[in-house]
């Protein structure tokens, strides 16, 4: 998945800053939903057995506003009656007095107001927490679920940044859209329709003025919005081929060095880097000035408004208190429809968010479970393939009528050119593939009727490509078999020859193995791999040219350790190197899906067929090495 795949999938609002609903985040473009009303009534779906909750945080969100928006009204009566003593004392009024009792029960009326709203607010996001942690709970559960269900196929259609992105960045924007943007939107709402109830019992004179500005809000904000996508479009653009470069001449910064290409290079940064310079700062200005224009419009609305009420209150229809309310008011009435129309952009993102991980929850499964499963209880490793037929794809079958007939305790090595179907043989061997016909059998029982996971504990394997995490090597050995004791792990080390090594690192089992395991060469990782499938104990053995990336000595080592791993078990050997799999019981020579040539290293030669052709061809030079990729 591309740097600019991602950058466009953040969707709206994200500025340098992250997730926000300042200026920088508005104008952006914003990924939408392919089936918006659909995806949406799912995702409401995952809401409904939170409905009371969803109900609480309702009525808690109107409460709180309700508590604010009525407060100016309040409070412009304490400014009112503030003004009559005032204008009184000017007037000479005999006894004129400010009454400060009644402003200071007005004060303290608010103080309750003010502090009733905030417990409300709190109970509002308290509950909503509750509830989007629970739903992204459960939605992030399923996916996982799901994951563990899909069959192969999937995770080699797709890459893993791809999947990623589905499972951890989509989930987690549909979360901070629950906990936020849905209390902002209900919140908005409520305070929207107070205020105009407020201001209309104040003056529905200004409150015509008030309404009639917005249209050229919406007006300003929607042409600047539009020409700023078109910038922000280009900055992402920019950014994503920024990020490709930098992350591509980074990775291979020795062949850029080796082949003098860093004049080139720096050049290729130079120009995209202007491109998103470009693009960068005429995006932020241009919608930068989205905020500064609707604070102008909204300006020459008070402007209005402070006109209008002032000739109210010499014609006494309002008093000066409601001027300051109103105001207060006429401010409000401007943010929540900013917000709802910001919130609106997020949740078009995640619904598209939502889509992509639905997506996930609808593919097509593996083949379910046998109902009556077998178990082998004690393997021999006798295998059978019977006339076998498979295709990656519907119409194009790789694998035509494959009969292999394995003995227990054989060693059956697989040789062939790229794309022989080497690889695929093991993978349905493992059943990661459904077989589209025939039958696979295990001492003599069809794998389909074996539960995968038993199936596949009765497989060791070590690869060309050695698996080991960021943990211990006394860890890294033990994955081999839950519950192994310290014994059983040294006595593994030692079988692998891996344990004289190991005991030279300065801690020894425990030294820490790094995320890429490079602080131990390659060879000592595939004696780690070959230790860990010792342990196992497994009935039947995978060794996908384990030697390949090892010089001769490490090979002689790492072959030893194999020779003691296959004694007494079955044993299937992916060959590039001929010259290791001579002792082998049986050979398959396998061709465009098929076995072509079986027979031991002595009865092939014999035959002089492709597979003396292949292995002259590595040691006379007469064809290319290529041929065995």
């Amino acid at each position: 998945m591309s740097n600019e795949t991602n950058n466009q999938r953040r969707g709206p609002g994200f500025g340098p800053g992250g997730r926000g609903f300042g200026p920088g985040g508005m104008g952006m473009p914003v990924q939408k939903a392919k089936d918006f009303k659909g995806t949406l009534k799912r995702l409401i779906g995952y809401l409904k057995p939170h409905k009371f909750q969803l109900l609480a945080v309702l009525v808690t969100a109107i409460i709180s506003t309700i508590f604010a928006i009525v407060s100016p009204k309040i409070m412009g009566k304490a400014t009112t009656k503030l003004f009559e003593g005032l204008m009184k004392k000017i007037s000479g009024v005999p006894g004129a007095k400010i009454d400060f009792d009644y402003i200071g029960q007005i004060i303290l009326l608010l103080i309750g107001l003010y502090i009733l709203s905030a417990i409300f607010s709190y109970i509002q996001q308290y509950i909503m927490a509750g509830v989007a942690q629970k739903t992204v709970y459960n939605l992030r559960k399923e996916v996982v679920d799901k994951l563990n269900r899909l069959p192969l196929k999937y995770y080699d259609s797709r890459t893993h940044g791809e999947i990623l992105s589905r499972a951890v960045n989509d989930v987690d924007n549909i979360s901070t859209t629950l906990q936020q943007s849905l209390t902002q939107l209900i919140t908005s709402v409520v305070t929207l329709v107070g205020v105009i109830v407020m201001m209309l019992t104040i003056s529905p004179l200004m409150t015509l003025i008030v309404v009639v500005t917005l249209p050229l809000s919406f007006v300003a904000t929607a042409s600047i919005a539009k020409k700023s996508q078109t910038f922000f479009k280009g900055q992402q653009k920019s950014l994503g081929q920024l990020n490709g470069h930098v992350e591509e001449m980074y990775t291979g910064h020795k062949v850029v060095k080796v082949f003098g290409h860093e004049k080139k290079s720096i050049e290729k940064f130079e120009e995209i880097n202007e491109q998103l310079y470009q693009s960068g700062w005429k995006a932020q200005f241009v919608s930068g000035m989205i905020m500064p224009l609707m604070s102008f419009i909204n300006n020459i609305g008070y402007v209005l408004v402070s006109v209008a009420g002032g000739i109210l209150v010499t014609k006494r229809a309002i008093e000066i208190g409601d001027i300051q309310a109103f105001i207060q008011y006429a401010r409000q009435f401007a943010q929540p429809i900013t917000q709802t129309a910001m919130i609106a952009n997020v949740i078009q993102s995640t619904i598209a968010s939502a889509e992509r991980v639905f997506e996930i929850l609808d593919e097509a499964e593996e083949v379910p479970e046998a109902i009556a499963a077998k178990e082998i209880l004690e393997p021999k490793g006798e295998v059978k393939f019977d006339h076998v037929s498979f295709g990656y794809k519907e119409n194009e079958p790789l694998i035509g009528d494959m009969n292999i007939d394995v003995k227990p305790g054989q060693r059956v090595a697989i040789v062939g050119p790229t794309g022989a179907g080497k690889t695929t043989l093991i993978n349905l061997l493992m059943r990661f593939y459904e077989i589209n016909s025939g039958s696979i059998l295990i001492d003599g029982i069809d794998t389909r009727d074996l539960k995968r996971e038993h199936l596949r504990s009765l497989f060791g394997m070590v690869l060309q490509d050695t698996w080991l995490f960021n943990s211990t090597i006394r860890d890294n050995i033990a994955y081999g078999r839950e519950g192994a004791t310290e014994e059983e792990i040294v006595a593994a080390a030692k079988a692998a020859n891996a344990d004289h090594f190991i005991r030279t690192l300065p801690e020894g089992y425990d030294t820490i193995l790094n995320e890429e395991a490079s602080n131990i060469s390659q060879g000592q990782k595939q004696l780690l791999t070959i230790a860990r499938a010792i342990l196992a104990n497994p009935a039947i053995l995978i060794l996908d040219e384990a030697t390949s990336s090892v010089d001769t000595r490490t090979e002689i080592q790492i072959q030893r350790a194999m020779n003691h791993l296959m004694q007494g078990r079955t044993s299937f050997i992916i060959a590039h190197r001929l010259s290791t799999i001579r002792d082998a019981d049986l050979i398959l020579v396998m061709n465009n899906g098929s076995v072509i040539e079986k027979g031991t290293h002595v009865e092939l030669l014999e035959k002089g067929g492709f597979y003396a052709d292949l292995y002259n061809s590595q040691f006379t030079g007469g064809k290319s090495m290529k041929n065995v990729g």
